[in-house]
């Protein structure tokens, strides 16, 4: 029964895809495609949520072993997949949070002619999301590392009739691929090292060895899966597709970059957390590139004007802070954050599209302005999120990102400061977002301004289920009487525990602090655009090292310059030179063989008889070589 319901759990979400993939609109009709997908979604979400309420009481996970996969020496590994803690925790927001997106999708989408593709991406996408999480095995894991990386080039360039939006699709393609060989490499040194990719097998082989050859190796594994994560989890260097990948629907937005995809290199490295913590070096730099990351993304973001792409660089920082939180080791604590990201996240992403949807397709703040009238819903769940990912207590941002900068600052001052700017810059980019858009008066045109609307059910009820989410959602991780930790303490042994933090002045101290950040974040960005109704200067207008920020430090121009176009320079070469050189070589062994081969050619003349002169001749040499030779 367990391997039904898990086979149903994964394929449900597949079922819908091919439904509306070949049979679509035409048969099913147009109303109907985001109605099957929707289902298809909560179906998974439901058979998680039975899955998960069995596994409190019976503490045993589930798992499902389909078939012998790979048998190379001593080397095999199965298909099978594992539901236990972390990966049916992970179940519930991708499959929750996802239906929620389907059904706001239904709404957001619902004039766009290819509607029944888009909705065959989307429960695509969820399939292989589902994959990832659920693998007993790291080559289980990359099939769906691999899919969920195709739907995204999907999703991204869905309104292919744009070229930038192409382009978005490739450069997001083409950075995973990056990252994606950098996985690859650390699961081929995992299974040289053990002879096993399985999760299980693995923690018992890591524990259990004591070579000092493989210790060194290992360090070199754990470093290639993080390049892998940094590609999916747009970390530095591997960041830049991002925000690109806003040229998606907004849905595709909230679902690929608040809760699904860019948090798989989180799983992964908690999934792992056995392995990278033999290797402290490697975790330092994971906590260090997650702080600058954290701290660069959060100084692009304070200066966008683009809704959407402010939303793109906090969700670049706060996956920082994820991360900052595993190199510490603190896994569990990753995790929090990693839910009430996607709760808040969401909510925002969410939020802009309803702006945008009521906007006409306008997604630059400088011509929104005085939304809140015409928007209550919009408006009060966008204060709710925006609140939470400032940390305002005592809402779940507050919650997950205190307990953060708390393990920062008990392992490493310097990092923990750097997490603190970015925490001030976050307060005030996301705050300067929600006055620009819904405070003061309208800037935009009077054509937009007759037509400006609440959003239709399908869209308002999502935001507020995941606005209750965002100001609740922490209860689950609450310091001292954190259920969370409990709850993933028999997948991450030894380690939930010790992140309970004793009560005491440093705490508190370092939670006054944030509060402080917080609220001085809110009250510049009021003074700012309240108080002062200050509007972000035209794009021309922008000097200084606002300029700086605005062009993203200018980043994007310097891989252009020194990698891509050294790369295109190089393959011009090749075109030009080296590949007709190779050619000539060939005609010119082809030509050698064609005159060594003219005398031969003679002597297919078409004569039976010469032919069976040759053939006497050849056996009788042959009888004379092997019994009188």
């Amino acid at each position: 029964m367990d391997k039904i319901l898990v086979l149903v759990l994964l394929l449900s979400p597949f079922v819908g895809f091919l439904i509306n993939l070949l049979i679509g609109k035409s048969i099913i009709g147009r109303s109907r495609t985001g109605v099957i997908a929707t289902i298809a979604v909560v179906i998974s979400f439901v058979i998680s949520l039975m899955f998960f309420i069995r596994i409190l009481s019976t503490e045993e996970p589930v798992r499902v072993d389909l078939f012998e996969w790979m048998a190379l020496g001593e080397f095999t590994t199965n298909l099978s997949f594992t539901l236990d803690r972390l990966s049916l925790l992970w179940l519930l927001f991708v499959t929750g949070i996802g239906a929620l997106i389907h059904v706001y999708s239904i709404g957001y989408m619902k004039d766009d002619e290819r509607i029944d593709r888009y909705f065959a991406y989307l429960n695509l996408f969820i399939f292989f999301m589902s994959v990832l999480v659920t693998g007993s095995n790291l080559l289980v894991m990359f099939i769906g590392w691999e899919g969920v990386g195709l739907c995204s080039y999907f999703l991204i360039g869905f309104w292919s009739q744009d070229h930038k939006n192409n382009d978005a699709a490739k450069k997001a393609f083409v950075s995973n691929r990056i990252g994606d060989l950098g996985f690859v490499i650390g699961i081929s040194v995992l299974s040289y090292l053990f002879n096993t990719v399985d999760y299980e097998t693995l923690k018992v082989a890591v524990a259990t060895s004591s070579n000092p050859e493989i210790s060194s190796m290992l360090g070199l594994g754990t470093l290639a899966l993080f390049v892998g994560a940094t590609g999916k989890s747009a970390q530095i260097p591997l960041y830049t597709w991002l925000p690109d990948a806003m040229a998606g629907p907004t849905p595709v937005s909230a679902l690929i970059h608040a809760a699904t995809m860019v948090t798989a290199g989180v799983f992964m490295v908690i999934r792992l957390n056995f392995v990278f913590d033999m290797t402290p070096d490697v975790q330092m730099l994971i906590a260090a590139v997650g702080a600058v990351t954290a701290l660069f993304a959060a100084s692009v973001a304070l200066v966008q004007t683009d809704i959407k792409k402010v939303l793109a660089y906090s969700t670049i920082s706060q996956l920082g802070f994820m991360f900052l939180a595993v190199g510490m080791g603190a896994y569990s604590i990753a995790a929090f954050h990693v839910i009430t990201h996607a709760f808040f996240k969401a909510c925002l992403f969410l939020g802009s599209g309803s702006v945008i949807h009521a906007m006409g397709g306008e997604q630059d703040m400088r011509k929104m302005g005085g939304l809140k009238t015409k928007m209550l819903v919009t408006y009060a769940t966008f204060v709710a999120a925006a609140a939470s990912i400032a940390g305002i207590p005592p809402l779940a941002g507050f919650l997950s990102k205190d307990e953060i900068m708390l393990t920062a600052f008990e392992h490493n001052v310097w990092l923990w400061g750097i997490a603190a700017v970015a925490s001030l810059m976050t307060a005030f980019y996301i705050f300067r977002v929600l006055f620009l858009t819904f405070y003061k008066d309208f800037r935009g045109m009077e054509e937009q301004a007759r037509h400006l609307h609440e959003s239709p059910k399908t869209m308002t009820i999502p935001l507020i289920v995941l606005a209750i989410l965002s100001v609740v959602g922490g209860v689950i991780g609450i310091p001292g009487f954190s259920w969370l930790n409990h709850y993933l303490e028999p997948v991450l042994p030894g380690l939930a525990i010790a992140e309970e933090h004793s009560s005491g002045f440093q705490e508190y101290g370092v939670m006054l602090i944030s509060i402080i950040l917080a609220f001085a974040g809110l009250t510049i960005a009021y003074v700012k655009y309240v108080k002062k109704s200050e509007v972000p200067a035209e794009d021309k207008d922008i000097t200084g090292f606002a300029k700086v920020l605005y062009n993203k430090y200018y980043v994007d121009e310097i891989y252009r310059k020194f990698i891509t176009k050294p790369i295109y320079a190089l393959a011009d070469i090749f075109n030009k030179y080296v590949e007709p050189a190779i050619k000539n070589i060939f005609k010119i062994g082809g030509g050698i063989v064609e005159v060594l081969s003219f005398p031969a050619r003679k002597l297919q003349n078409g004569s039976l008889g010469f032919y069976l002169f040759f053939f006497v001749l050849g056996f009788s040499s042959l009888v004379i070589y092997l019994f009188l030779v």
